[in-house]
């Protein structure tokens, strides 16, 4: 009889470990290159999120992810390399407000409409921030010092129909004071205004500020959250600090209308198991990203009503 002794024994349980470890592969998926097409440039935000998804998404799916920039008209050009793409599970777009933002304000020729939601993944907390060294510690603070002298807080934010500005306008309806709202075309201009001192106070998602954060140029004073956010120190929600308000970014996944039942079914079923895997769920966490998981038939619904008060919003204050 051949002994294989302790070594043997412990390499053969390593590789069955191994093997049980490994994410499961779902049912054959019809294509075997899936393309994840962002409309922001290579290193941006959603770039990055797509690249963590297809790292992960891939081994569960068993398809082999590829990320695109396709920049251009406000996300439009990006779009309609979806919409206008094959229907065959080979081509998707990673969502976020900014895409429905450019077809209700921009009017290009190819919009959200002519895409559906296949899931959503996260949701993307609003926050309010200020310089390391600013007097402000809470958005009591902020209140306080625009009531007193309203042209003191300018108020930093990315672009006129962006959702920080929407959270800074009801946010002034809600404490009945009055700053000066900022607007940029996009949110790394609006980082370097309250760096630069033009603006005391920004809002902004957690991904966007992680590098002046880490340098300790900037420090968050709130989230727009249900509960406090992990990974960004001890930072109370606005609701605790009194103001019932909370806003958050989606992400998620979009394509082509009318894809087949069995590419959805896919898709629903392995991002469910993407947000448990503890490797994604300790990147995700640590961004300050929040488990937002919905299948097809709940990102659909969510869209409509995001849409029902972009609308509203647009509409109250003459954004257009």
């Amino acid at each position: 009889m051949k002994h294989h002794g302790i070594r043997g024994l412990l390499g053969a349980a390593a590789v069955a470990a191994s093997l049980v470890a490994a994410p499961p592969v779902l049912a054959d998926y019809p294509v075997q290159t899936v393309r994840l097409i962002t409309h922001s440039s290579p290193g941006g935000g959603m770039d990055v999120f797509l690249r963590k998804i297809g790292q992960h998404l891939g081994p569960i799916m068993g398809v082999h992810f590829v990320v695109e920039s396709v920049t251009g008209s406000g996300g439009a050009a990006a779009m309609a390399a979806v919409a206008n793409g094959p229907k065959d599970g080979s081509v998707f777009y990673g969502s976020t407000p900014t895409h429905i933002i450019t077809s209700l304000l921009s009017n290009p020729s190819v919009t959200y409409e002519e895409m559906e939601p296949v899931v959503n993944l996260f949701n993307d907390p609003q926050t309010v921030y200020v310089l390391t060294e600013s007097p402000y510690q809470t958005l009591g603070d902020v209140v306080a010092a625009a009531k007193e002298n309203p042209s003191s807080i300018v108020v930093s934010v990315s672009t006129p129909g962006s959702l920080d500005r929407q959270v800074m306008e009801e946010f002034q309806t809600l404490t009945d004071s009055s700053m000066i709202v900022l607007t940029h075309d996009g949110g790394g201009d609006a980082i370097l205004s309250v760096l630069n001192g033009t603006a005391q106070v920004g809002v902004s998602e957690i991904a966007e500020l992680r590098g002046q954060m880490e340098a300790g140029k900037v420090r968050i004073i709130a989230t727009y959250t249900d509960e406090r956010v992990p990974g960004i120190g001890d930072v109370p929600t606005a609701k605790e600090q009194g103001y019932d308000l909370v806003i958050s970014k989606f992400r998620g996944i979009a394509g082509a209308k009318d894809l087949p039942p069995e590419v959805i079914a896919a898709w629903e079923e392995g991002v469910a198991k993407l947000m448990e895997d503890p490797e994604f769920r300790a990147w995700y966490e640590a961004e300050g990203l929040q488990n937002a998981y919905q299948t097809q038939a709940e990102a659909v619904a969510a869209r409509e009503a995001f849409v029902t008060s972009l609308q509203a919003f647009f509409e109250k204050f003459d954004i257009n």
